[in-house]
């Protein structure tokens, strides 16, 4: 696959939003363990190489295991997650795909049982922007380095 644009450097006033929101979550008070678990999960919903490539590195680096990454395809099988973790990833794939959820209630019960209102906003800000990241990168070909 060929990069179409840069899109970086195609719109800097935009890339400029888009990292001053990023700045914005990276600052949030949630585990930063959980935000890359989201991160992926939603990276690879939308089939999103060049993010799954990076989140799957920055977890590592902050010491996250292969093994809970390997499995976050099938999280709800594998016993390697928190509570709190699964109802991220549950919330993180009904926001993804909200056009076919519609935010279904068992989600939401799974998130409210497990995040205070701060949090699941602060968590849906997360995932509204690794989601906004995705299409850029998919959208625009942004491929991870070989």
């Amino acid at each position: 696959m060929q990069t179409r644009i840069d899109f970086y450097t195609a719109s800097p006033d935009a890339f400029k939003a888009m990292m001053a929101l990023e700045t914005a979550v990276s600052k949030l008070p949630l585990e930063k363990s959980l935000i890359e678990l989201v991160k992926l999960r939603a990276s690879q919903i939308n089939g999103c190489a060049f993010c799954i490539d990076m989140h799957t590195a920055d977890a590592m680096k902050d010491g996250e295991t292969p093994r809970r990454l390997f499995a976050v395809t099938a999280w709800r099988e594998a016993p390697f997650f928190t509570n709190r973790e699964r109802a991220a990833l549950a919330w993180t794939e009904s926001m993804t795909q909200v056009s076919l959820t519609h935010a279904p209630d068992e989600d939401y019960a799974l998130l409210s049982a497990e995040f205070s209102p701060k949090e699941m906003v602060d968590l849906t800000v997360a995932i509204s922007t690794i989601n906004s990241w995705n299409r850029l990168a998919v959208g625009f070909r942004k491929m991870p380095q070989a």
